[in-house]
């Protein structure tokens, strides 16, 4: 307990693979994704981890079939309208990282209205990174720069210009489905984060995986450039 990770950040990978081993629409693999969504965040909340950084929907994404794209804005929407009660029973705040103004209206209402009306919880953040990629975060956030702040800039100085100023450092970043790679998920945030690679795709994961993830990351010993 005593080595959490304050920021734990996943990359939920393997929806379409469980389905198609199944026999089953890539839809119904991201349903199914949901379901191991709710239980790590659960998890993660009773293990008191206080942030959550969910890869929810790349600007990569957008490169899919229309239809899948279509219905995992509408899997987005529906979600989070649906866990209210699960938000408030677990005291989880919910924010939003990546570009609101490339999502569709309704989308980025429903996202905008979710973090309102959970601003009051204070145990466990869950980020969703929707329309996120690292780079385009990083690209936005130089453009917000004023010109004559730039020669002095420090790096705790250009964290104010990102999506969620506030947002920790990662400690430990997940993911699932067998990929080693970080996908360009939060390139700033994630610049020595310990990285857990799982061959167990995302749908087949719950809060048991989540403690063999953390119990992994307390062994490790965390040196951030230095010699020990």
């Amino acid at each position: 307990m005593e080595k959490l990770p304050a920021h734990v950040a996943i990359i939920m990978d393997g929806n379409g693979r469980w389905a198609k081993a199944r026999g089953q629409s890539r839809t119904q693999g991201h349903k199914r994704g949901l379901e191991s969504a709710k239980a790590v965040v659960k998890r993660a909340a009773e293990l008191g981890i206080p942030f959550v950084t969910l890869y929810t929907f790349s600007t990569e994404n957008w490169k899919r079939a229309a239809d899948e794209v279509g219905f995992l804005m509408s899997l987005i929407k529906t979600h989070l309208r649906a866990e209210l009660d699960f938000y408030a029973q677990n005291g989880i705040r919910v924010r939003h990282a990546g570009d609101l103004t490339g999502l569709p209206d309704d989308i980025a209402r429903e996202i905008t209205d979710i973090c309102e009306r959970t601003a009051q919880y204070v145990h466990t953040t869950v980020v969703l990174a929707v329309n996120y990629g690292g780079q385009d975060e990083i690209l936005r956030a130089i453009r917000k720069i004023p010109e004559h702040e730039r020669a002095s800039l420090t790096p705790s100085g250009f964290e104010t210009y990102l999506d969620i100023p506030d947002l920790p450092p990662v400690d430990l970043m997940i993911r699932t489905g067998g990929e080693k790679r970080i996908s360009n998920f939060l390139l700033w945030q994630g610049a020595y984060a310990e990285l857990y690679f799982s061959d167990k795709l995302w749908p087949d994961w719950d809060g048991g995986d989540l403690d063999a993830a953390v119990e992994d990351f307390a062994s490790r010993q965390r040196r951030f450039g230095s010699v020990q």
